[in-house]
């Protein structure tokens, strides 16, 4: 397991006056523990990069837990996800204060870290862009950002992958999937999606990217959608996987 990729990267890149100036005055907080980041730490300190839960899917990305939700149900191929999600544990607070704390940053940085971890197994050889599973008009406005949308660029910066977000959209938001069972989550999301330039994807392997699955009903929803534009394959990238 590659736990230390993005952190040895980060020690390589010499760090300016200004920057640790500026680290002296505002001290950063690690977005897991909330204890001080050495100076060359960005986002998680090294002690809780090292105890993060990952499931090492992307090492066998065909077949896992969180591919074995979508068999059967959309074209899919690959599917991992960077680590394993339990609401309240330490390292959800990465999910919380991506979505609720108007922290738009962290998406950014998890999506780059996975994105060179996903990389060292291949995961992103022939796909050709990525789709951040999109949220409603009324949630993204109330939010300010789409959290998928900010994973997704850090996936970019990293694999050089191009972004399409107008090829599906999302009609409305019902209600939140969090607090509800498998068969309800299914319903709440039927029909939800909209395909609107699926010309752009005819052919393509895409990467839909989401923050968290459990039961991936959310995820079906929109492959079911986007499979109407004909000839595609889809892979799944999430920070989060959460057992049913």
């Amino acid at each position: 397991m590659r736990i230390d990729t993005y952190n040895q990267q980060k020690s390589q890149k010499p760090n300016s006056f200004w920057s640790r100036l500026l680290d002296m005055i505002a001290p950063r907080a690690c977005a897991i523990c909330g204890k001080r980041l050495g100076i060359e730490e960005e986002m998680i300190c090294s002690v809780c990069n090292v105890h993060l839960p990952r499931t090492d899917f992307a090492q066998d990305a065909y077949e896992n837990e969180m591919a074995r939700l979508f068999w059967g149900r959309i074209p899919v191929e690959r599917c991992a996800a960077w680590m394993y999600y339990q609401a309240h544990s330490a390292s959800a607070n990465l999910v919380y204060n991506l979505k609720y704390h108007q922290r738009p940053e962290i998406g950014i940085i998890v999506g780059k870290m996975m994105a060179q971890e996903f990389h060292q197994e291949y995961f992103f050889d022939d796909i050709d862009l990525l789709i951040p599973l999109p949220l409603s008009h009324e949630r993204e406005r109330e939010r300010g950002y789409n959290q998928s949308m900010m994973i997704a660029q850090g996936i970019a910066e990293i694999t050089g992958l191009p972004i399409v977000n107008d090829v599906v959209i999302r009609k409305s938001f019902i209600s939140s999937q969090t607090q509800k069972d498998r068969w309800t989550r299914t319903e709440n999301v039927e029909g939800v999606f909209e395909l609107v330039n699926g010309d752009k994807i005819q052919g393509k392997h895409i990467l839909l990217i989401d923050d968290v699955v459990t039961t991936g009903a959310t995820l079906c929803s929109c492959g079911e959608e986007l499979a109407k534009a004909g000839n595609i394959q889809i892979s799944i990238a999430s920070i989060g996987f959460a057992k049913p």
